[in-house]
């Protein structure tokens, strides 16, 4: 492994030949350096004061300064730089990091470490001649971004559970014995609730019309999650939206990009932006009711530079979370009680990528009768991340016990949280544990305050 010859500028760190083996089962090809193409003035931001560490989950949990964001930063930064080469403990500790970006929303000098992290790790992943990865390359990019197939492949997992099986057979560890990603995979599915029908193109306003919106369906939010849909739905409609879905849409594409396949993000990203085109100058909004996807689709623009990008960009400025949307539109007052106590755990991606901390919480206390109490740490991430809690399970258990014994803290009876990956990493927790807690997306607990139907258990 060597580094032959370096050459900085004050703009971009580039090194010019680079060879360096790497333990997983690549090479880096020659000439290229991970991280050569990344703005050296996002390296510079950082004054490496260390008030990011506080926040960090990794580094709370860990105490090493290689699992923190200033301690990424600089080994990033001396690799750009071509002062250290990329080695199998390098690329264990950017491994760890969770992108949860709660770093960001600590950091006084605007560092934005997801522009450091997710195209250095991109590098890595899309030059290093890496051997075929079963689960990646079929599960990950041919079956999780397509709510169809979802769908098609949870009916036997839906038949166990209607039986009880699927929880027999995981309290007798049966999942354990499946291959690594596949066996926690099958453990990561929500309880059977009945998702409705398929969603219409277009649905009224009740009332007077104070805005027309769009509505973002994406993915395994579609597949497993489509009772939250028609529960926002409903809900936009209570507040005097007009909707239009959009055919045609799909996958918001961060499965791909943070996988390690920026085309196969950008062919999702052009994909939305296509579908959206037709009634983006008629809608004051499109909504997203999952926080990671929508900080994807907000950050479309930084992602691919090409003839695009504006087209991305004016698509992207329009998207919005339910709960920011509503609470910026104006609440309708919800009118049914709904006496039950309460806790709230911030999705990373709602709340670090997005901004949106206290929109969901003043919905919540406008419901008559709940009580939502404040969690400790609600904004540390729970391990979901994405695919994380797949691919570091150790890692992701570990910040799963901590979120658990805060929720025990709270004596809440139900968990709420504004993301698919939370909601599911979560409501396996309370499964394991067998614990009388209820898991819900807010909007549903909105909804039901509209609708005066009970909340389902």
């Amino acid at each position: 492994m060597s580094v032959t010859e370096t050459m900085t500028d004050s703009t971009t760190a580039r090194t010019s030949r680079t060879v360096v083996s790497d333990p997983f089962g690549g090479i880096l090809a020659e000439g290229f350096v991970p991280g050569a193409g990344i703005d050296f003035r996002n390296f510079q931001t950082c004054v490496h004061c260390g008030l990011c560490t506080s926040s960090c989950p990794t580094y709370i949990e860990l105490g090493d300064e290689n699992d923190c964001p200033r301690g990424r930063i600089y080994l990033m930064r001396a690799v750009a730089e071509g002062r250290v080469q990329v080695d199998a403990t390098i690329r264990a500790h950017l491994a760890k990091c969770l992108d949860c970006r709660s770093c960001e929303t600590a950091c006084p000098s605007g560092v934005h470490y997801s522009q450091l992290i997710e195209p250095f790790r991109m590098d890595l992943e899309e030059h290093l001649a890496k051997r075929f990865d079963l689960f990646r390359d079929t599960v990950l990019y041919h079956l999780f971004p397509y709510a169809n197939r979802i769908r098609l492949a949870l009916t036997p997992v839906r038949i166990m559970q209607k039986l009880g099986l699927y929880n027999w057979l995981e309290q007798k560890g049966f999942f354990d014995w499946l291959p690594g990603r596949v066996g926690r995979m099958a453990t990561l599915v929500n309880a059977p609730v009945p998702s409705g029908p398929r969603l219409p193109e277009f649905l009224p306003a009740k009332g007077e019309r104070r805005a027309r919106v769009a509505f973002f369906t994406g993915c395994v939010g579609d597949a497993m999650f489509r009772h939250v849909h028609w529960a926002t739905l409903r809900c936009l409609q209570e507040n005097g939206c007009e909707v239009v879905i959009p055919r045609g849409q799909g996958c918001c594409g961060a499965i791909h990009y943070h996988a390690g396949s920026r085309e196969g993000g950008k062919m999702f990203a052009d994909q939305n932006v296509a579908a959206f085109a037709s009634v983006l100058n008629e809608v004051d909004a499109i909504i997203c009711n999952h926080g990671g996807c929508g900080a994807m689709l907000q950050e479309y623009p930084n992602y691919w530079k090409d003839d695009q990008q504006e087209a991305r960009r004016r698509f992207s400025e329009k998207v919005v979370d339910i709960n920011a949307f509503l609470d910026d539109l104006g609440l309708v007052a919800p009118r049914h009680p709904i006496r039950m106590r309460v806790t709230y755990h911030a999705s990373c991606h709602l709340a670090h990528a997005q901004g949106v901390h206290d929109a969901p919480k003043r919905i919540l206390h406008a419901i008559p009768g709940l009580d939502a109490v404040p969690l400790d740490e609600e904004e540390i991430c729970c391990g979901s991340a994405g695919t994380y809690n797949l691919n570091q399970p150790e890692m992701a258990s570990r910040l799963m016990d901590r979120k658990m014994e805060r929720i025990a803290m709270t004596g809440a009876d139900a968990v709420l949280a504004s993301n698919a990956g939370c909601l599911l990493q979560i409501e396996r927790e309370i499964r394991r544990r067998h614990l009388p807690l209820g898991i819900y997306h807010p909007i549903e607990l909105l909804d039901c305050s509209y609708t005066g139907q009970p909340l389902r258990r």
